[in-house]
């Protein structure tokens, strides 16, 4: 059994797809992302204060249960349990390991900067936005590029968890500013993946609809987004 302590969004389906893709028994523990993050009990599994964490309560003979944090790292540590998911050809393989790298370094920060910036931000400004939108442009121009050239998946005919990486933050790609239209591998391939029974259900099991909208009340905001309260100061 796994337990996965996420919410419904694109890091947290990233490991609620794969652990339906690989067929591994799990439990959905939804975290509330207005202060449940910084609830000891979870801090104590995920010390980064961030979705998702897993618990693996049986990861071996002989061995304790593992907690593991950082989404990568669990659909490594998931592939590797289960040898799916990662291509066994060294160079495929590899080829996975990178664009996961990729998804995690980039794809992931810059359209949750740019979302944040164009739909959630207290403040409009236009240096950040555009900044923004500019570099989410050019990693779907990126991510389009690779999969023309692979015509199948991002390492190539294999579906790995370089894809289910990358898959969930095309989910938002209309709130992005973004039509597929424009990106003819991309739309191609998240078709296809979208169609997958296994993906379906990850979505519909690890929290459903996006856990999205602008915080309700300003201590939400502050907790959401790491924004330090204002101190008053002398004569305020």
């Amino acid at each position: 059994m796994i337990n996965l302590y996420s919410a419904g969004t694109p890091n947290g389906w990233k490991i609620s797809i794969a652990l339906e893709e690989l067929g591994l028994e799990w439990t959905f523990h939804p975290i509330d992302l207005s202060g449940g993050q910084y609830a000891p009990e979870f801090l104590a599994i995920s010390p980064n204060n961030r979705i998702p964490a897993i618990v693996d309560q049986d990861p071996g003979p002989g061995r304790k249960p593992m907690s593991l944090f950082e989404s990568a790292a669990i659909l490594q540590y998931l592939s590797e349990k289960t040898g799916k998911l990662l291509p066994k050809d060294p160079d495929a393989r590899w080829t996975a390991i990178a664009w996961l790298a990729w998804q995690v370094s980039g794809l992931g920060p810059m359209l949750g900067q740019n979302g944040h910036f164009k739909l959630y931000a207290a403040e409009k400004i236009p240096y950040a936005m555009e900044r923004y939108q500019n570099e989410a442009e050019r990693l779907y121009r990126v991510l389009d590029g690779q999969l023309g050239r692979t015509g199948a998946f991002l390492a190539g005919e294999e579906y790995s968890i370089a894809d289910i990486a990358c898959f969930p933050w095309m989910i938002t790609h209309k709130a992005q500013g973004f039509t597929l239209d424009d990106y003819p591998n991309i739309k191609r391939w998240f078709t296809e993946i979208r169609g997958r029974d296994a993906v379906q259900r990850g979505i519909s099991m690890g929290g459903g609809k996006p856990t999205g909208g602008p915080p309700k009340d300003e201590k939400a905001r502050e907790i959401l987004y790491g924004i330090k309260p204002k101190v008053a100061t002398q004569g305020e």
